[in-house]
């Protein structure tokens, strides 16, 4: 059964943690509650050996997350929000987390709720999802990483052009431009989330956390620094469990039981 929050549900289906924002009448915006609540319950899941991949995604099949609760944003003066947003961010609880974090994107991915899909590793949308950072036509920008992680992702020229104009698009567009991995009709979205999410929760949990560093610095330092620790990374999976189980069953031609040891 369901785990359930006061703005979100948890819901485990073997090694997948499947986290539900629960606002479907708020078309699932982000608001304080639901930043606090799901960066507490990433650090939970965390230690949790059981769970090897998190999946994100909205209640219903109107919006992912169509942006941040902008009634909050009312008489909000910069120091007040800056203050809000120098506290425990949801965005960088989802970038560092150490397991891969896939946004399956069922809606309006807008705003903050495309910054959400942005700290995720892999984004799979549904052929209904629409997508865009809108912040603009408020007379503001985005302050959820949108400015920095888009950019790395689709290139400065595109970044621009979806953060100056606030233009929202749809799923075919977001794949055309590296945005999201998969565009699949709405039927199948679930499907073909929990058949990557499963895919991939079968690998060493060591080997998996060790990919996804390599793979971030690849856009957040330069090739030299890159290619140095990836060496580090590399020759620090030789002295797992995983890697010796992993040749073995190689050699062996079966399937690798990963402890992630």
């Amino acid at each position: 059964m369901p785990e359930t929050y006061e703005t979100l549900l948890l819901e485990r289906r073997g090694r997948v943690a499947i986290i539900t924002i629960n606002r479907p009448d708020k078309r699932n915006a982000l608001n304080i509650k639901t930043r606090e609540e799901g960066a507490a319950l990433l650090e939970e899941l965390r230690g949790d050996n059981s769970v090897g991949v998190v999946v994100f995604t909205g209640a219903g099949d109107k919006a992912f997350i169509a942006g941040a609760d902008i009634a909050e944003f009312a008489g909000r003066t910069s120091i007040t929000q800056r203050d809000v947003m120098m506290g425990r961010s949801l965005f960088t609880a989802i970038d560092s987390f150490p397991k891969p974090v896939i946004a399956m994107i069922n809606g309006y991915c807008l705003g903050g709720g495309c910054e959400l899909a942005l700290a995720c590793d892999i984004r799979i949308a549904s052929e209904t999802a629409s997508f865009g950072q809108p912040e603009i036509n408020l007379g503001i920008i985005p302050g959820g990483g949108g400015t920095q992680r888009l950019t790395r992702l689709v290139g400065e020229g595109k970044a621009m052009e979806m953060i100056l104009t606030g233009e929202i698009f749809d799923a075919a567009t977001a794949f055309s431009i590296g945005l999201v991995n998969h565009v699949v009709p709405a039927a199948q979205l679930e499907a073909k989330t929990m058949e990557i999410a499963n895919r991939i929760a079968d690998k060493s949990p060591i080997a998996l956390q060790l990919a996804k560093e390599a793979v971030k610095l690849a856009s957040r330092s330069n090739l030299d620094e890159g290619l140095r620790r990836e060496v580090d990374l590399f020759a620090l999976c030789f002295s797992t469990e995983d890697k010796d189980e992993g040749v073995s069953a190689f050699l062996e031609k079966r399937k690798p039981a990963f402890k992630g040891k």
